[in-house]
């Protein structure tokens, strides 16, 4: 049996399509189940870094319908579906793939939206590579399948088919208010209109879709892929308000007597600090701050940031400092060179945006540590001091901790520099209720197993809680805490029998 069957699985109880067992999602023949061996994993075309670097488009293209029925067919249904399990939202993966593969491009789509309120958009910006698709059983043998490639065919299939519906559902008569307009308050919003709620969001931006919009480049997420989303929240009888901060424009006191419970999906948009000297000259930016000068240029709230001609120098190595990197190059800039203090094998950012960046021109020095900002007589930044790193023994995370070289120390030209180190919460007005909001040492709001506060009938995901990461698990977080929210409302006889 050993040569039918490569991987070794065992084969008692299997499922196949045309078997009279139950299965619990579409699987394929024995024959059909070993295709990864015959086909080969293939991505999705991508324009060519000189003509990408022209503009802002989406780099990548969608596969063919032939071409991502054969990609699907590669998963082998295994028993434990792994990709699952290494998805923030537990995506039902091998079961989409299963009707992708039979081209049942709609009932698949309908699957993925199933756990997901944003499916079209974690597809394009999860790094797949260390959720679902490192997880993929094929790994072992060959290489995983382009998950996240037929999540974006299936549902942008279904919306150029009309497929995707905003069908109001009966009101249940009671109001909830969601804090932010990223990926955890339009996953909650979504949730609690599908019960019946009358939402509302609130957005302290001009342009609502949080950091979708504001901090992720349009090369990477076009924004009409988000206001079509946020149009769908609305058609579902979503109100979004947007240049109101909740705080200062709107108290949060009028929000707790207005609404029956509040969800705070506010993010973490303060900047870590670069702790070193000339951070304060001029030419010095923060990441966010440039992102959103180049992703909505004149509707932005920041000044123009021109590079153009210019070295930029981005500090950090995580998914931001490439959107700069690749921004910069798009601005015409002279130079775009990343100093990391790492080497390539502990940097935090996706594997493949640095590829992108590096195809289109950006420059990496890897183990290299800034000391020290240096700046003309007109408080210009122009050099970043720097000293070689070397790792040593691994730090409680398993991360191998940098340590300089003695003698090491060389100057780095800049005309510009973009700190890229993360984010935490900004702290909430002293003079604002939400300041009564329990908080960890790192400005963290802690939350219980049902994601509320300190305050009862006041929530809180994301970013904010968890500090700065992925859209997939600020998602998750929305998803879970609108089923905590009519939980407690139910609890508590709020809502009527139509919710």
């Amino acid at each position: 049996m050993a040569e039918g069957n490569p991987l070794n699985e065992p084969t008692t109880g299997q499922i196949v399509r045309e078997g009279t067992m139950k299965a619990p999602f579409p699987t394929a023949t024995w024959k059909d189940k070993y295709l990864w061996c015959e086909l080969r994993r293939q991505d999705p075309s991508k324009r060519p870094a000189p003509e990408r670097i022209g503009d802002s488009r989406e780099i990548y293209d969608l596969f063919d319908e032939q071409t991502v029925m054969e990609q699907a067919s590669r998963c082998i249904q295994c028993a434990m579906p792994y990709c699952t399990i290494g998805c923030p939202l537990g995506n039902r993966i091998p079961e989409w793939l299963g009707l992708t593969a039979e081209g049942r491009f709609l009932e698949a789509a309908a699957v993925s939206r199933s756990t997901s309120n944003l499916p079209e958009i974690c597809s394009r910006i999860c790094p797949q590579e260390r959720l679902c698709e490192s997880m993929c059983t094929l790994n072992e043998k060959s290489e995983p399948v382009p998950i996240g490639a037929i999540e974006k065919f299936i549902n942008e299939y279904a919306f150029a088919h009309e497929a995707i519906h905003a069908h109001r559902v009966m009101p249940n008569g009671h109001k909830i208010a969601v804090v932010g307009s990223g990926p955890g308050g339009i996953a909650c919003a979504d949730e609690l209109a599908l019960r019946g709620y009358d939402v509302t969001v609130f957005e302290a931006l001009p342009i609502a879709g949080g950091l979708l919009v504001n901090g992720i480049p349009p090369f990477k997420l076009d924004r009409s892929i988000v206001n079509r989303r946020l149009n769908l929240l609305e058609r579902r009888g979503v109100r979004i308000r947007v240049n109101t901060r909740v705080g200062r424009d709107i108290a949060f006191e009028d929000l707790q007597r207005d609404y029956e419970a509040i969800f705070l999906a506010i993010g973490a948009l303060k900047p870590k600090p670069l702790d070193i000297p000339g951070a304060n000259l001029r030419g010095v930016i923060q990441a966010l701050t440039y992102l959103m000068e180049k992703n909505l240029g004149a509707q932005s709230l920041v000044p123009p940031i021109p590079v153009e001609g210019k070295r930029v120098v981005v500090l950090g190595g995580g998914d931001t400092a490439m959107d700069c990197l690749r921004a910069s190059i798009r601005a015409h800039a002279k130079e775009a060179l990343c100093l990391y203090r790492r080497d390539l094998a502990n940097m935090p950012g996706s594997r493949k945006e640095y590829k992108n960046a590096l195809e289109e021109g950006a420059v990496f020095h890897f183990l290299t540590n800034p000391l020290e900002l240096i700046g003309d007589a007109n408080g210009e930044v122009r050099e970043v001091r720097c000293i070689r790193m070397e790792l040593g023994e691994p730090d409680a995370k398993g991360r191998r901790k940098p340590h300089p070289v003695p003698g090491s120390e060389h100057l780095v030209p800049a005309d510009v520099v973009l700190i890229a180190y993360g984010f935490d919460p900004i702290p909430f007005p002293p003079e604002s209720g939400l300041s009564q909001i329990r908080v960890n040492e790192w400005g963290g709001v802690i939350v219980d197993e049902n994601n509320m506060t300190s305050i009862p009938g006041v929530f809180a995901g994301g970013d904010l809680v968890r500090g700065a990461n992925l859209a997939a698990f600020a998602a998750r977080d929305g998803r879970k805490t609108a089923e905590s929210m009519h939980r407690y409302l139910v609890q508590r006889g709020i809502p009527g029998p139509s919710a």
